[in-house]
């Protein structure tokens, strides 16, 4: 059967996609991010996400645990830049368990002020576990490098500093305004009958109605790209994080830029892995990523490798990118990359969660249902000039920057 999407009596939009299996996942995904807040709120969405598990009117955290995990399931949420998502994976007769389970959190979570005491505490340490990782402190601080006058250049937890003030009344309040029919998006992946479905998510999401207030509108204006920043810290390993700002999700050339990202760092057969690693013996591990987002995005290169050998990584890196610039992308190694990339996604498709956030994310991005079909021809219709023009688009020295994390021994 093809996707359905349906909307519910108080407009909240819901994505059914039967298929053959074992198991169904169910997840909300909610339009609210770290860059639809304000400094004062900075890393609320985050802290949300945590407290929603902590308990409703009639289960306590560790009824919702093993509702979930005593069915052989499991259960998890994340939180980005312009959306949170709750999702649970169980047997597929589980689910009216699955959707009771996640509306009640999703509707009724209390956020008691015990609880919320001892998370706040587990999201700082959260924070400060990814402060030890000079990997993830060279991506943040690139992204804050590249997005400096906008929102999504702050850390999605927020600070320390930004959460000390926060209270549960907080909280529910900004439940209350983000968390609408309006701005939500649920979807069931797997064995299911529709029309049953349809059913229990009327009668558990299909009565509340919330008064749309908008999220704080999305900045345009992202500020002047920083083109350096560099710390030290007690390693041995210098961290790279080189990155430049793009264009977003809506873009049409934005297959062209995804096949560039594969020419250019995914995968053992990347010329960036083949040059810098295998080649070179730079780095042991160096790869690419596009990340974009409803109006901007990044594309980011990042590297673990010896500070000695920085100078050469770096320049090695920049060879690639000024090659995929001036020369087009061979017929042969074109082919081969999109059939990586088709191939990559219809296996990653073979899984239940990976449909499921196909699914939200397309929907929140786009409003509409995108098919796979859709995605693969995007990847197919791609031509050799796309790789190099959208190449040239990306790769502008004002659209630059380039972190590091040094060892304080080189620093």
């Amino acid at each position: 059967m093809e996707p359905q999407l349906k909307t519910l009596r108080n407009g909240l939009r819901a994505v059914l996609v039967p298929c053959e299996a074992e198991s169904i996942a169910f997840g909300l995904f909610v339009a609210s991010g770290s860059r639809h807040e304000d400094a004062a709120h900075a890393g609320i969405s985050h802290f949300i996400e945590h407290m929603l598990f902590k308990g409703t009117p009639t289960r306590s955290p560790l009824d919702i645990t093993q509702a979930i995990e005593g069915r052989g399931g499991n259960f998890n949420a994340c939180t980005g830049e312009e959306s949170t998502c709750y999702f649970a994976h169980l047997p597929n007769e589980c689910l009216d368990e699955a959707i009771d389970i996640l509306s009640d959190m999703y509707l009724r979570a209390t956020i008691p002020a015990d609880e919320f005491a001892r998370e706040k505490q587990v999201v700082i340490e959260e924070i400060k576990m990814y402060a030890d990782e000079p990997d993830s402190v060279a991506l943040e601080n690139l992204q804050r490098n590249l997005f400096p006058a906008s929102p999504l250049g702050a850390p999605v937890a927020g600070s320390a500093a930004s959460l000390a003030p926060m209270t549960p009344a907080v909280l529910r309040r900004y439940v209350k305004t983000h968390y609408r029919p309006d701005n939500t998006i649920a979807v069931l992946v797997g064995a299911f009958d529709p029309d049953k479905a349809l059913q229990t998510l009327e009668a558990k999401l299909g009565r509340f109605a919330r008064k749309a207030a908008a999220s704080a509108a999305a900045e345009e204006d992202h500020g002047t790209v920083v083109p350096t920043a560099s710390v030290t810290r007690e390693i041995n390993q210098a961290q790279l994080a080189l990155g430049y700002r793009t264009f977003g999700l809506r873009d049409p050339r934005k297959y062209a830029a995804t096949v560039l990202d594969a020419v250019l760092g995914r995968g053992m057969s990347s010329r960036l892995f083949q040059e810098v690693r295998e080649k070179r013996g730079l780095s042991y591990d160096i790869s690419s990523r596009l990340h974009l987002f409803a109006d901007a995005g990044m594309f980011t290169v990042t590297a673990g490798l010896d500070a000695s050998k920085a100078d050469a990584a770096r320049a090695t890196i920049d060879r690639e990118i000024a090659r995929i610039t001036t020369t087009r992308v061979g017929a042969e190694e074109l082919r081969r990359t999109k059939e990586f990339l088709i191939g990559n996604f219809r296996l990653s498709h073979e899984k239940m969660t990976s449909k499921l956030f196909f699914y939200g994310q397309t929907m929140l991005a786009f409003g509409r249902l995108v098919s796979p079909t859709e995605q693969i021809a995007g990847i197919r219709a791609v031509t050799a000039t796309d790789v190099r023009d959208v190449a040239r688009e990306i790769f502008r020295p004002e659209n630059r920057s380039v972190s590091w994390v040094l060892p304080k021994r080189n620093g």
